[in-house]
């Protein structure tokens, strides 16, 4: 990897008076550092992601541990809902506090609640702790890819990005596996275990290296009020996804009101940030037109990649009569189709004057694909395979464009900030996708109010089933189309070639 530059930064960078925190420059970080740091990073992610999906497959042998089923969705509800809200959190508080001080918070958090799961001696008590382990897991994924940002140069940092990618893919397939391994065969304890190990070697791996870290943070004034407004919007909106269609019908007051609550919190986040001193997501970066389409982009693109990772099995087992394990393992040519689609966009990158031109060919492709899944002829087995593998392909290409097009075009006191949000809107757009095919998938079957799509599935004859599962491949399309408009036109900036603030010289955001 070639020699990274650092530059010191402004005092100012058009988004408000800022003051930069005095000290001497540390050590830059040298190559095998630099691995040790993201080989860290990749570990911590892979704690973030896994426990995301480990849960799932356990949640029948945690009910009867505990007698009680009734409950049981909240188990994951509270982890996700605390590390989505969580993400821009940690992202502004690095620019105030510093990456490695926050990194190690979130991974010391994730591992005690780690600890509080594995010994819960109620439903609510894990419930609970999973809530705590939620905050702890935002901080993992967002401050890893700002750390990234803060060691690689937008032109090289592509390939980590594709890296990223793998992680997220590998913890799709390996979290249900493993859930469902630990809970029949050995303790559901097990998968809040694992977690110490890990987290332990990520603390010690990262811990040393990152104090050369370069440093970036500024004084700021925390917008507390800011970050209450969109913490309270997003648990709100992220409940009317999970509750519609589930366990209300979408026209019930309960629903209903969830939405109408989001929309008024959203609107006073919006005056907030319009009139703060300070805001806690300062507007300026979302009306740039590199962050605000870049955050399109991968909105879309990981909606459509969590969206098929849960309903392709489900149509697989059910539609397709393969068993439970084979259908998880029907995974595989998706997610290894969106890692090698990463990998090929990101190693593209800094070769291409025009690089997203991958990107939006690939993810072309994913359109055309599931358009044939949706309109074509009945695909055997193989053929099958064959179109996710192209379609986790051009869906994977998105995902190192976006992120780096984004990164490239803030300073880097904005960079936790920025990536924090791009993280929180990635999984909002995950949580809304998946909402909307079920939605999609439930409509086509008429079911009744109440009624879960997996358990209206099992109960439809395959013919049925290959029908609706049609339109729910449409709706993905759709969504794939939309990344592609969004990545059409976000401008090309050139990535800057050493790490310094955006701006200098570069096109980026001032």
């Amino acid at each position: 990897m070639r020699q990274t530059s650092f530059q010191s930064e402004p005092a100012t960078d058009g988004l408000g008076p800022l003051a930069c925190t005095p000290g001497p420059a540390p050590r830059l970080p040298d190559h095998g550092e630099v691995r040790r740091i993201i080989f860290g990073l990749m570990l911590a992610m892979l704690l973030g992601a896994l426990d995301q999906t480990i849960v799932a497959t356990a949640l029948p042998t945690i009910g009867e541990a505990f007698g009680d089923f009734t409950n049981l969705s909240w188990v994951i509800t509270a982890y996700l809902l605390a590390c989505t809200v969580a993400t821009p959190l940690y992202g502004k508080l690095s620019d105030i506090y510093g990456r490695r001080v926050m990194l190690l918070t979130s991974v010391a958090a994730f591992s005690a609640a780690s600890v509080a799961c594995a010994l819960a001696s109620s439903l609510l008590v894990l419930i609970l702790a999973r809530g705590v382990q939620g905050l702890g897991g935002g901080g993992l994924i967002s401050l890893s890819q700002t750390i990234i940002a803060d060691l690689v140069p937008p032109r090289e940092r592509g390939r980590y990005q594709a890296q990223i990618a793998g992680v997220f893919a590998a913890s799709s397939i390996a979290g249900p596996v493993l859930g469902g391994l630990f809970a029949q065969h050995l303790s559901w304890t097990l998968i809040f275990w694992i977690n110490l190990p890990l987290g332990l070697v990520a603390f010690l791996v990262t811990s040393r290296a990152l104090r050369r870290l370069p440093r970036h943070e500024q004084r700021h004034r925390m917008d507390i009020p800011g970050a209450a407004l969109m913490a309270a919007a997003s648990i709100l909106l992220l409940l009317a996804l999970g509750w519609g269609g589930v366990r209300f019908a979408w026209g019930a007051p309960v629903i209903l009101g969830l939405l109408l609550g989001t929309a008024a919190l959203t609107g006073l986040f919006i005056r907030r940030m319009s009139r703060a001193a300070e805001p806690f997501l300062p507007l300026g970066l979302l009306a740039d037109p590199v962050v605000g389409r870049g955050i399109a982009a991968a909105f879309m693109a990981v909606g459509a990649m969590v969206g098929l990772s849960i309903y392709v099995p489900l149509y697989l087992e059910t539609a397709r009569g393969l068993s439970a394990t084979q259908s998880g393992l029907a995974l595989i040519p998706l997610m290894g189709g969106v890692v090698c689609g990463a990998v090929t966009s990101g190693r593209a990158m800094p070769r291409l004057l025009h690089y997203k031109r991958p990107a939006l060919v690939g993810v072309t492709i994913s359109a055309l694909m599931l358009a044939l899944l949706a309109f074509g002829p009945y695909l055997p087995l193989p053929a099958l395979a064959i179109a996710f593998v192209l379609v986790g392909a051009g869906i994977g290409t998105v995902l190192p464009v976006s992120t780096v097009s984004i990164q490239n075009a803030v300073p880097l006191h904005r960079m936790g900030t920025t990536t924090g949000v791009m993280t929180f809107f990635r999984q909002l757009g995950g949580a809304l996708v998946v909402a909307m095919l079920g939605a999609v998938l439930l409509s086509a079957l008429g079911a009744q109010a109440g009624m879960d799509s997996e358990t209206l599935a099992r109960s439809t004859s395959a013919t049925s089933l290959e029908a609706a599962f049609r339109l729910v491949f449409l709706a993905v399309g759709v969504v794939a189309v939309l990344a592609a408009v969004a990545l059409w036109s976000l401008p090309e900036r050139p990535l800057r070639g050493s790490v310094h603030t955006a701006g200098e010289g570069d096109g980026g955001l001032i």
